[in-house]
């Protein structure tokens, strides 16, 4: 009864990407961060026993925060889901390395006025999207798992060494 419970529990969240792991069971979910700007490092069990664990969550929503304006925004927990299916595909237990999560209306203006491909309406404004690498996982493969998923937009960024993940429509750039 219990393995069934957790098996279908992986089917009900909220990130599709996690439809792929029926059948595997799946007690915690966890999440490793390297913040690249801040030095800041976290490895937090975010979802146990069929429940999100905010006080987990609410770490991660500060190691992403706006580094440049020390804002924070509740991020997404899809995009967290999706990450962690990202995670299993790996079998990692190297943290992501954060380019950029949460941009606040400011950060996302000025990065815009400096010419670097910066959306005017990132999701990164709406906690939904981050910019990551792995360091010990090919910068393509990161892009194809994420792109195999299915659970939003990829942009791949190699000569800026990152992807670009996010839980808006799906789309690859």
């Amino acid at each position: 009864m219990k393995v069934s419970a957790l098996a279908a529990m992986a089917g009900i969240s909220p990130c599709p990407c996690f439809a792929a792991l029926r059948g595997r069971l799946l007690s915690e979910r966890k999440l490793a961060f390297f913040n690249t700007h801040t030095g800041e490092s976290l490895e937090a069990v975010y979802w146990a026993n069929g429940k999100y664990l905010s006080s987990a969550i609410t770490k991660i929503d500060h190691i992403l925060r706006d580094y440049r304006t020390n804002e924070i925004k509740p991020i997404d927990i899809k995009l967290l889901d999706l990450l962690s299916a990202v995670a299993m595909k790996f079998a990692i237990q190297q943290p992501f390395h954060i380019i950029s999560g949460y941009r606040s209306p400011k950060t996302n203006a000025f990065l815009r006025q400096c010419g670097r491909g910066v959306a005017k309406n990132s999701l990164h404004m709406q906690g939904k999207a981050v910019d990551i690498r792995l360091p010990d996982v090919r910068l393509a493969s990161l892009r194809q798992a994420a792109v195999n998923l299915k659970g939003g937009g990829v942009g791949y960024y190699p000569r800026s060494n990152f992807v670009h993940i996010d839980v808006g429509r799906i789309r690859y750039w």
